[in-house]
């Protein structure tokens, strides 16, 4: 299971109260990725509309850096951008495909020496390749992507390589798989930051899904259906609007017409995970956005998004998420609302949260 953001992401904020992000780039950049990391931070706001987030481009040395199409950048700061921020995201490179070596350059090993203790860091693709190589994953679980994940397990042994899943997060040390998922990663440490609402507003700019879960699968052999197959969107979009329900395979089936079996199937290889697997999930982002944004106690919670116990919510909520439903209140709305759900929630379970 992916570890998931138990805590506000760690770092000193800025005086103006955004948070500090350096993205750093090398010859060969997927300049795609530098996008993604300026994009998505970029549309974070408040209600108000302030953003969120200072997001810096920087190098091991400042002035021109190749990509690897038919274009450069020039990247006005060089490492000491590093020593100021909050959160780092290293994103892929050419250089990542021909090493062999597992270490890093002289200005590289420089640059990342720059970056305080405690800094969340992050990598995009073979941008892993650096926290590698920098020790930062060294007993720890990463991903990369999976046309590297030999080359990455033979450099570095040492490192818990899983590379079926999106994007890990190993207290404070992220990494994701590609540049989708890059995407995926970006709007999970907002999320951490700042709660569900404005992690989902910040997809909805970007027109990308508000959330994957890292554990889905990166790599899936059949990504969309073979022209005139049918798709299991249609069972999807009916199964979000009955999450306080109870959910059977055959209703999802039959939402397709397709016997359960082959239902089962089709989903996982569009999904990455079985239906059950998917339909937990959305329960446990469902409770999740009604502890950031509601008053509502853990039991009405428990039975909205379709747990139909407070013990089966807490259960659930410990397995993905590694805090209970009043910790994880507390963190986004303060610890006087952890402290009056958590009064609500030891109390008998109401008879309407019958499963």
């Amino acid at each position: 299971m992916v570890s998931m953001c138990k805590d506000r992401a760690m770092g000193v904020f800025a005086e103006d109260g955004r948070h500090r992000v350096a993205v750093l780039v090398r010859h060969g950049l997927l300049p795609m990725e530098l996008g993604i990391v300026h994009r998505v931070f970029g549309q974070a706001e408040t209600a108000g509309g302030q953003r969120l987030y200072e997001v810096l481009t920087c190098a091991p040395e400042p002035g021109e850096t190749r990509t690897d199409v038919d274009f450069t950048i020039n990247v006005r700061y060089g490492p000491e951008a590093l020593a100021e921020a909050d959160t780092v995201v290293v994103p892929a490179s050419l250089q990542d495909y021909g090493t062999d070596d597992g270490c890093l350059s002289a200005e590289m090993a420089r640059a990342m020496a720059a970056i305080r203790p405690g800094t969340r860091v992050a990598s995009i693709c073979t941008g892993s390749f650096v926290l590698a190589a920098a020790g930062l994953l060294e007993g720890r679980r990463a991903t990369t992507h999976w046309k590297s994940a030999e080359q990455f397990r033979r450099l570095f042994p040492a490192v818990e390589l899983d590379a079926n899943v999106l994007y890990t997060d190993e207290a404070g040390v992220l990494t994701a798989a590609g540049v989708a998922s890059g995407i995926d990663l970006c709007l999970h440490m907002i999320r951490c930051d700042h709660g569900t609402a404005v992690a989902n507003e910040v997809a909805r700019r970007t027109v990308v899904p508000p959330h994957r879960e890292g554990g889905q699968a990166q790599f899936i052999r059949r990504p969309v259906p073979e022209p005139r197959c049918s798709s299991t969107a249609s069972a999807r979009a009916w199964a979000l609007e009955h999450l306080d329900r109870q959910v059977t395979l055959r209703e999802l089936a039959s939402c397709e017409a397709m016997s359960v079996r082959t239902f089962t199937r089709r989903f996982r290889e569009e999904a990455g995970v079985s239906p059950l697997q998917w339909l937990t999930q959305q329960r446990v982002e469902r409770a999740r956005q009604l502890l950031e944004e509601t008053e509502l106690t853990v039991d009405r919670i428990a039975t909205d998004a379709g747990f139909g116990t407070a013990a089966s919510l807490r259960q659930h909520f410990q397995a993905a998420l590694g805090v209970s439903p009043s910790a994880y209140r507390s963190t986004f709305r303060g610890a006087g609302a952890g402290d009056h759900v958590g009064a609500a929630a030891s109390g008998p379970v109401g008879a309407g949260a019958a499963r």
